[in-house]
């Protein structure tokens, strides 16, 4: 029993290792490059304060636990599928710059996590991806990943909403909207909203997808027609 509880508490740091490694705004994954519309939206004057990044934080954390947590969590417990969440995804996604951004962010962070994480049989997910071909679209893949990886569902959950979350603090940021302790303050109160998330969407199937934020997804469809551009999408 001993040496059963020593396994597995390896198996836990380990696994824990693993999730601060991805947190790190340093494993090169992509997804500082994309803005998530936001950028279009402060273009558009939908956003202009911290009040507007607070609610559009907010508002995208909502987006992506019915639009692409149901597409985790199934490729997390079945990566067999993930052909056909990637074509429902793609289906999904009728805007053309988060198309393309799911995609790039997709194939970005498995080729970083083939990688890095040479133990976990990546490379066989590698190939499927460019020999069937999927597109890559990024909600199966972070799936898929996270549980080669050995990262529990729960923790691939947080994780997914964590980022969509820092990744509109770290957006706001750089386009001089909100300075860095008010994104540190924005990504704690989102804590909340994740933990919301979870508890309303985790049930959900990939039929279940819906679109909650019209006007982020309408703003990020011009972004490719702005003036000047900070961020790819």
């Amino acid at each position: 029993m001993f040496s059963l509880w020593v396994l597995c508490g390896k198996e836990r740091m380990q696994m824990s290792s693993i999730v601060w490694q991805l947190v790190d705004s340093g494993f090169p994954a992509g997804g500082f490059a994309h803005s998530g519309g936001l950028e279009a939206s402060v273009h558009h004057g939908r956003v202009r304060d911290v009040a507007g990044v607070r609610e559009f934080a907010r508002q995208t954390v909502a987006q992506a636990g019915r639009a692409a947590l149901p597409l985790v969590n199934t490729a997390h417990r079945n990566s067999r599928v993930i052909g056909e969440l990637d074509e429902l995804c793609d289906a999904f996604l009728t805007n053309p710059v988060a198309n393309r951004a799911s995609r790039a962010q997709g194939r970005a962070l498995l080729t970083s996590t083939a990688r890095s994480f040479h133990h976990a049989g990546l490379d066989s997910l590698e190939v499927r991806v460019r020999r069937e071909p999927l597109r890559g679209h990024y909600a199966p893949i972070f799936g898929a990943v996270l549980k080669l990886l050995g990262v529990d569902l729960v923790d691939t959950q947080r994780l997914f909403l964590f980022i969509a979350g820092r990744g509109v603090g770290s957006a706001a940021v750089r386009l001089g909207l909100i300075g860095v302790y008010e994104a540190q303050e924005l990504q704690a109160t989102l804590g909340d909203d994740v933990d919301f998330v979870i508890e309303t969407c985790s049930g959900l199937e990939p039929s279940d997808i819906s679109q909650t934020a019209p006007l982020i997804d309408l703003c990020q469809s011009t972004h490719d027609r702005l003036y000047s551009r900070l961020f790819q999408s």
